[in-house]
């Protein structure tokens, strides 16, 4: 039976013991609800944290990859648009040079249509130089602005390298021909404007090619970031829908066994009274 002492009061260390166990879990509970997390930090389960902040960085890695994508990206769009404009100003430039080729011109007219050849050329020129992103570009192979772009593409540093083209030497069409003949040579298979109007096309098809993968690669860098934080979310988020229940219950566990805990220690001196 019972042992009544007034030195032991073995009924208020039992009820403390529980109300302890009681305060316990319910300041786990109430961090994981204030939190959002089952798991905060490596006391709550170190090995599920390990996993969590290796996760993390993944994720971050994913974003800076998809920010420095994002900037090469500008330097494809920037460049895609002036080999556009120079495409289409290679139209005009042919145009003018069927008019060249014709020797019928008297010496006005050529001159004439020689002028108008030159503004093209320029026009070119410019849509070459001017096609620079944030001090880069593709249109030129010389540094610093131009040159090879090696960027970032996934979070473990892996690279996608860009070929630059030499636009200067390659994108841009001769200077005027001063006779017919230099006109018609000019048009002529493997001539100036066919070489040209080729490089134009090989650079179109490259970086239009290279601004899709740069298009699907950012797709599946966010992708993959959205499943990482999903198994993340798995690992670590607490039920807040059971943690409620579960606070709820405790905070009626707390209530009584506090007052467990005073009636327990009521009791000593209720055996003192008996010997008043």
């Amino acid at each position: 039976m019972a042992l009544n002492s007034v030195n032991t009061n073995a009924g208020a260390m039992v009820a403390l013991q529980s109300l302890n166990r009681t305060n316990d879990a319910l300041n786990v509970t109430q961090k994981r609800i204030s939190t959002g997390y089952r798991v905060n930090d490596a006391k709550d389960d170190g090995a599920a944290f390990a996993v969590a902040q290796s996760v993390r960085a993944d994720v971050a890695g994913l974003s800076a990859a998809n920010e420095q994508l994002g900037g090469v990206k500008g330097i494809l769009d920037t460049a895609l648009s002036g080999l556009g404009k120079v495409s289409e100003t290679m139209t005009k430039v042919r145009e003018t040079l069927v008019r060249l080729a014709d020797d019928t011109l008297n010496a006005d007219q050529r001159s004439q249509y020689e002028a108008q050849y030159t503004a093209l050329q320029t026009q070119i020129t410019n849509f070459i130089t001017d096609a620079t992103y944030n001090g880069r570009t593709l249109l030129s192979t010389t540094a610093p602005a131009g040159g090879d772009i090696a960027t970032t593409r996934n979070e473990s540093g892996t690279t996608y390298t860009l070929t630059a083209v030499d636009g200067a030497a390659t994108l841009i069409v001769a200077a005027a021909p001063t006779d017919a003949a230099g006109a018609q040579a000019a048009l002529a298979a493997g001539g100036d404007f066919e070489t040209v109007q080729s490089a134009i096309s090989d650079a179109l098809n490259t970086f239009g090619s290279d601004s899709r993968y740069i298009d699907s690669q950012i797709a599946y860098n966010k992708d993959k970031s959205d499943a990482l934080e999903s198994g993340l979310g798995a690992l670590i988020d607490a039920d807040l829908a059971k943690e409620s229940a579960r606070l709820q219950s405790l905070q009626i566990r707390q209530q009584l066994g506090t007052q467990a805990l005073g009636i327990a220690n009521q009791a000593p001196q209720t055996l003192l009274s008996l010997f008043r």
